[in-house]
């Protein structure tokens, strides 16, 4: 088995009632669920907040970020387990990110 991220990627962070953020969540949690009962969820991860700055060089200048020029933020993460990139990826299409205009970017963890 190998190891993978998953970056979950969204153009905005649209405003939502009480009642939708909890009926997302719950669709999260049942994909969650979904891939541990797959023994493929390693890690849940952590969302990431819209905020943050971007090191440029060694001297430490910042920009605003995360990435102002890009036309998607990282919203969230999460480390799966998968034979391989395939898989990973097949795993992936499950992802409520999908019903929300967002995608899910598969990378493989290199082993060091």
């Amino acid at each position: 088995m190998s190891e993978f991220v998953y970056l979950y990627r969204r153009a905005n962070n649209p405003q939502r009632s009480p009642q939708q953020m909890q009926e997302v969540l719950e669709r999260w949690r049942a994909w969650f669920k979904e891939l541990e009962g797959k023994g493929a969820l390693i890690n849940l991860g952590h969302p990431l907040d819209a905020t943050g700055g971007v090191v440029k060089d060694k001297r430490g200048t910042v920009t605003d970020g995360p990435y102002a020029e890009t036309k998607d933020l990282v919203m969230g993460f999460s480390l799966i387990q998968a034979k391989d990139l395939p898989e990973a990826s097949k795993l992936a299409t499950g992802c409520p990110i999908f019903e929300q205009g967002g995608l899910v970017e598969v990378r493989p963890i290199m082993k060091m």
